[in-house]
């Protein structure tokens, strides 16, 4: 999969106007290893986003956007009643770029 540097902007773009809001990261820690924590997103950077989680007493974690872009982490985002990805689904068009 191809990333653009507008899917990066649009993403930040989406992130930094979602700053506050409860959120859910999921990913892996390695070898069989998957994690699922709810967090705030707390600052939206040029090249990262950071979050906190809250059951955790550290600050913040960092994550780059192109992780969320190539699925290494995956972010959902609460609208109230649902959690639901902040990359909505590509049409088929975009997922097969050259």
């Amino acid at each position: 999969m191809a990333i653009w540097k507008n899917d990066i902007m649009s993403l930040k773009e989406n992130i930094d106007g979602r700053v506050g809001q409860k959120i859910i990261v999921k990913g892996t820690l390695g070898r069989n290893k998957p994690f699922e924590k709810e967090a705030t997103i707390e600052k939206a950077y040029p090249a990262v986003f950071s979050v906190k989680y809250s059951d955790e007493q550290r600050d913040f974690t960092t994550y780059k956007y192109t992780d969320v872009l190539t699925k290494v982490v995956e972010v959902c985002v609460f609208d109230g009643e649902n959690y639901s990805s902040i990359i909505p689904d590509l049409p088929d068009n975009k997922k097969h770029r050259a």
